[in-house]
């Protein structure tokens, strides 16, 4: 897992960035959070680096960094913090994301065709314009998340959850739902067409499998 060093300010609460070597290897000391770190500009630019030139990245903290176009097809991620970040013109296929952290984070405009993600979490997230189909994004937190016109058409969404979550004019086509949480969900034109909805648990009493329902 990535390191929790808090910010080097007393008074911060927020979690510092990674620190690299002269290797460029990521390491353990202390160091600042984005917003008080006196040269941003220079610790963007080598945390752009890093993920721009390993294939397997573990550890890595980055939390409100902004990611604008990056290519992150085929990337491999263990335990990295990515909390209040954002992505935007995100366009890649393969990623791969194990407890991995992407709570409240922004994403606009992207594209992650079939990625792998398990016990992995996007609590708070937001989705526009977002695009999962053809994923693996098992056992995941998505409670709080709010979606606007994405869509996790042909994805495996077993044992995940969208606990309170506020779901417009987005597909969950063909998808594998079994034990997937939906509790106290907000929707608006959202399709479940040919999911197995009778195995995902949308309201307190269990999933309609469960009951014994037809």
């Amino acid at each position: 897992m990535y390191i929790l060093n808090k910010c080097l300010v007393h008074s911060c609460r927020n979690l510092a960035l990674s620190t690299f070597d002269d290797e460029g290897k990521i390491t353990d000391e202390q160091n600042y959070c984005l917003d008080h770190i006196p040269d941003p500009g220079k610790a963007k630019e080598q945390i752009y680096t890093y993920i721009r030139t390993h294939d397997v990245i573990v550890g890595l903290n980055t939390a409100g960094i902004t990611f604008a176009g990056i290519d992150l097809t085929n990337k491999r991620f263990y335990g990295c913090n990515f909390q209040h970040c954002t992505f935007t013109n995100l366009h890649s296929e393969g990623l791969r994301s194990r407890m991995s952290m992407f709570d409240f984070t922004t994403f606009c405009d992207c594209t992650l065709l079939n990625c792998n993600m398990q016990f992995t979490s996007f609590g708070g997230s937001t989705f526009s314009h977002t695009l999962f189909t053809g994923s693996d994004m098992v056992q995941n937190n998505f409670n709080g998340v709010q979606s606007f016109q994405s869509s996790f058409d042909d994805s495996d969404l077993y044992n995940s959850r969208f606990i309170r979550a506020k779901l417009v004019n987005t597909s969950f086509r063909n998808c594998n739902i079994k034990k997937t949480i939906f509790l106290d969900c907000t929707q608006e034109n959202v399709s479940f067409k040919m999911s197995n909805t009778r195995e995902a648990v949308f309201d307190r009493k269990g999933s309609a499998l469960a009951q014994g329902l037809d």
